[in-house]
């Protein structure tokens, strides 16, 4: 069970990047997609919290820094140098190089947190460097948008930073409350960034085409953000949640990893974005260290 809700979160996560860099193509800006979805997310799994428990969203002054803090950095700008990666790079490529920030974590947990980490953390990081190194094709120079690249491993430490402030938090909240808050806070941080009276709301009324191989049909773009907002983000959260009452966190985070996989087949099936065999094969090396690091802690 804990592993089939885990498959369809990933699933959802993998498909919604395509949909994701759809949405963007409309001229919708990245910024403005992570406040609609952060503003969505919001309130669907603030919602989820009141239905199971409503005491659960209560939370003392002193605790508002650090949720603050989790929200804007943890929340708010994994999204938008997410968004930022995929605008430039392949979406798999964008997401294999995000998820780098497990193996950054076991890092950290190792070397300052004082943690009993297995040293195979240091393969999983040589093999994760060198699956990075094959597919941005380092020997020629990079072949992929350098500042894509950039974007993507902001991406990934961002990612690592999420990681570690939710770990910290998680043991006096339940996830999905503080999900909630996090996602509320990245709705502040973008509400003073960019005021919602300034959001381009006559964009979203727009039909875009759902390009690549699926180019003849077209979407109107509140309909390509609602899915991001529901089935890209409050669906997959709830579910990878629900799965921790199965399954150990270390399960849940290995079988995620076919978030990358889907994400891959997904933009190459949908919008005729290809790999070549080297960077294909440089994919699976950083899986296969993605997955150790997962299992080193």
């Amino acid at each position: 069970m804990g592993y089939a809700m885990v498959a369809i979160a990933a699933t959802l996560f993998g498909v919604n990047g395509a949909v994701s860099k759809v949405a963007l193509s409309s001229g919708l800006s990245s910024l403005r997609l992570t406040e609609a979805r952060s503003a969505g997310a919001c309130i669907a799994l603030a919602l989820i919290a009141l239905v199971r428990d409503p005491a659960s969203l209560r939370v003392e002054r002193r605790e508002l820094p650090r949720l603050a803090l989790f929200g804007i950095v943890g929340v708010a700008f994994v999204q938008l140098f997410y968004f930022l990666a995929i605008h430039r790079l392949p979406v798999g490529i964008a997401l294999l190089i995000q998820y780098i920030g497990p193996v950054l974590v076991a890092i950290w947990a190792r070397t300052f947190g004082h943690e009993d980490v297995r040293r195979r953390i240091w393969l999983a990081l040589g093999l994760s460097l060198a699956g990075l190194t094959l597919m941005v094709q380092l020997w020629r120079g990079i072949t992929l948008d350098g500042l894509g690249v950039t974007f993507a491993l902001i991406a990934a430490v961002v990612f690592a930073v999420y990681l570690l402030l939710a770990e910290h938090e998680v043991q006096k909240r339940e996830s999905i409350p503080l999900l909630a808050w996090g996602f509320f806070f990245a709705v502040v941080f973008w509400t003073i960034v960019q005021p919602w009276w300034s959001f381009p709301a006559a964009a979203t009324g727009r039909t875009v085409s759902l390009q690549g191989h699926l180019g003849s049909l077209h979407l109107p773009v509140w309909a390509l953000v609602l899915w991001v907002i529901v089935l890209g983000s409050a669906l997959p959260f709830a579910l990878i949640v629900g799965a921790m009452r199965h399954i150990s966190a270390t399960r849940v985070g290995v079988t995620a990893m076919l978030e990358p996989v889907v994400a891959t087949v997904a933009a190459w099936l949908w919008l005729g974005e290809s790999l070549s065999a080297t960077q294909l094969a440089g994919a699976a090396v950083v899986l296969a260290g993605i997955g150790l690091a997962q299992t080193a802690r």
